[in-house]
């Protein structure tokens, strides 16, 4: 029994060692998401960063510096495999599978979401731009979308989860295009264009216009008219989202629209900046996070009020 009460206190320390490091992952990278994060309850937030933590390690796999292709793609493949091997019950070699394991087995959370986002890591490494919309979908859907999923568990709901999830996938995706117009310097830099090329053609616009903007610190008429149109899509995504948070448990809702509302803030930020995006990376300014990260706080404590 005591060997037993041993083991069973290791095990413990160990993952909660491999929560705290999923945390400062979070915290270092996801600002914005830990942030939010912050307004829910204790008990829940370990989740969120687990989450997290996966989705940037499979990042880093793809967009690490100095890399080769080849090696990228067998660093993607390992970490499938170790993902199936945990999941299964198998030892963790990372500290964020560990946490993560413990999250789906605790949540529930279905292990075909995790599958359809490494999938949308893989298309990164081959996949370099995108025609329409509908070619972009399944991308987004993969590494946006099913995160929303993931997180829906954790969440909670206050009906059928079913009735929550278009509106949780919408919400993810909504992010992900948002990255997309905020970074479409970087991006151009890794080689990537995630912006449709039908949507930019309409504007007169194609990729040798935008690495011209990249290289010069230039947007012309043509390049803001068509990042004002894709803000607009952008902005209707959200608007398909905003539901769900209602669907939401009470406790939840205030940690989702704090996100939601940093998240669009940036969009505010570009059509402000006239989008020049291209050259700098725009930011919602500090006070008005602070405002925001304030209001919802004041949300969440009345949430938890019985």
């Amino acid at each position: 029994m005591g060997q037993l009460q041993a083991l069973s206190s290791r095990r413990h320390v160990e993952l909660d060692a491999a929560y705290r490091a999923c945390r400062r992952i979070n915290a270092r990278y996801g600002r914005t998401y830990f942030l939010a994060t912050r307004l829910l309850p204790a008990d829940r937030r370990p989740a969120v960063h687990a989450l997290y933590g996966f989705a940037r390690v499979a990042d880093e796999i793809v967009d690490a510096p100095g890399i080769a292709r080849s090696d990228r793609v067998r660093g993607l493949a390992r970490l499938a495999d170790e993902l199936t091997a945990v999941l299964a019950g198998g030892p963790a070699g990372h500290p964020v599978l560990a946490a993560l394991a413990d999250t789906v087995r605790r949540y529930r959370i279905r292990p075909e979401l995790f599958a359809g986002f490494l999938e949308s890591m893989r298309m990164d490494l081959t996949v370099t731009d995108y025609a329409t919309f509908a070619d972009l979908g399944r991308y987004v859907y993969g590494s946006a979308g099913v995160i929303g999923l993931q997180l829906l568990p954790v969440l909670g709901t206050v009906g059928p989860p079913a009735e929550a999830e278009p509106a949780a996938a919408a919400l993810g995706e909504a992010f992900q295009l948002t990255n997309f117009l905020r970074d479409v310097g970087e991006d151009l830099d890794r080689g990537r264009v995630y912006l449709p090329a039908a949507e930019l053609a309409a504007f007169g616009v194609d990729r040798a216009r935008l690495e011209w903007a990249r290289r010069t610190g230039r947007t012309d008429p043509p390049v803001r008219r068509a990042l004002a149109h894709l803000v607009a899509c952008t902005r209707a995504t959200y608007r398909r989202a905003e539901p769900g948070i209602a669907l939401l448990c009470p406790e939840s809702r205030p940690c989702v629209r704090t996100a939601a509302t940093l998240y669009a803030g940036i969009l505010d930020e570009i059509v402000a900046a006239d989008y020049a995006v291209l050259g700098r990376r725009v930011a919602v300014p500090a006070r008005r996070r602070a405002a925001v990260a304030a209001s919802g706080l004041v949300r969440a404590v009345l949430a938890r009020i019985p």
